[in-house]
């Protein structure tokens, strides 16, 4: 039996050696493999064959020039990366979900907690180090630290509890949450969370949190909404003293394009209709706002904030009648 398990345990490694010696290069003839793993060409076509059953497309061609090529195929098959290759995928990931590289947040943080996974603890403490030579400039998110990011990702992906350090006010206190999601802006980072200590759902920004830890204690995943629609609605109308709701005269598409994601939620309401949801310090603002879309609106919610338009409307009204009754000023 051992000596079954050692041989099943020496043909893996051989074919995962073939494996990484055909993403090394593009062609590689039969002898030059058989030469480099230590076995027959005979050998290297069964490896070959068991790499195909895998769903690696390992294509095969004969005369001068011929040999074995790995190609692509319709489905991504596990790729093989040694020290080097590891790390430098793992800074890009990290620089692209801190936001250097525009619209790319999400996937890199998905990718980079899959690599993490596998990532050998020696390659950890270089990913680090490297992570924090990596900047950016411009546009884009605000930045977060890698190590904060991480460690909810993984609490995140694990199912355990996580507790940080957040402001509130002015003091700082401890939270303590079981994370579900992580969730992109484009402006900034956000956990979307079950707050423990106050029994309701919350968003936290990533970039005001503070000596975060996963801790060991598992949950049992709740029912939860939607966390993207929730961060959203939070961020652009929940977190104002004042929200408004209108009907905009425009496909929903059209209004997106014109209004930041951060800044309203905008919900399809037939073909050419839509309905836009913001907040702000004052209802004047998200009023401005809207007019300056540039379409026909109604003001759905609040009432309060019918009763300002008219009055901006009357204000406007008198202000256009006075404009012909100004005489010109005469230059000195």
């Amino acid at each position: 039996m051992d000596a079954a398990s050692g041989n099943e345990r020496g043909t893996t490694e051989r074919v995962l050696t073939l494996l990484g010696l055909l993403q090394q290069r593009q062609v590689w003839t039969g002898p030059e493999l058989a030469d480099r793993l230590g076995v027959t060409p005979r050998t290297v076509r069964r490896d070959v064959e068991r790499l195909r059953t895998l769903g690696y497309p390992v294509h095969a061609s004969q005369g001068v020039g011929g040999g074995y090529q790995l190609g692509p195929g319709q489905h991504l098959p596990p790729l093989l990366l040694d020290d080097q290759e590891a790390i430098a995928t793992a800074v890009s990931l990290l620089a692209g979900a801190g936001g250097a590289v525009a619209g790319a947040g999400d996937a890199a943080l998905r990718a980079l907690t899959k690599l993490d996974q596998v990532l050998p603890t020696r390659l950890q403490y270089e990913v680090r180090a490297l992570s924090g030579s990596v900047e950016s400039f411009g546009g884009g998110r605000t930045p977060v630290d890698p190590e904060v990011l991480m460690t909810l990702a993984r609490a995140c992906r694990d199912e355990v509890e996580a507790d940080f350090d957040y402001p509130s006010g002015s003091e700082v206190r401890r939270r303590r949450v079981e994370p579900y999601r992580l969730v992109a802006s484009d402006r900034r980072w956000y956990l979307f969370a079950y707050d423990l200590d106050r029994d309701d759902w919350r968003s936290f920004r990533v970039d005001r949190m503070t000596d975060a830890s996963a801790r060991t204690w598992r949950f049992c995943p709740r029912a939860a909404p939607d966390a993207a629609t929730y961060v959203q609605e939070g961020v652009a109308s929940r977190a104002y003293p004042h929200q408004a709701r209108f009907l905009v005269h425009a496909s929903a598409d059209t209004v997106r394009a014109q209004i930041p994601a951060s800044a309203a939620v905008v919900r399809r309401r037939g073909s050419e209709l839509c309905e836009v949801l913001s907040g702000a310090a004052s209802l004047d603002f998200v009023l401005m706002h809207v007019l300056l879309l540039g379409h026909d609106f109604e003001v759905l919610d609040p009432p309060e904030l019918g009763r300002r338009c008219r009055a901006l409307a009357e204000r406007l009204l008198s202000a256009g009648a006075t404009v012909s009754q100004v005489p010109d000023m005469e230059e000195p």
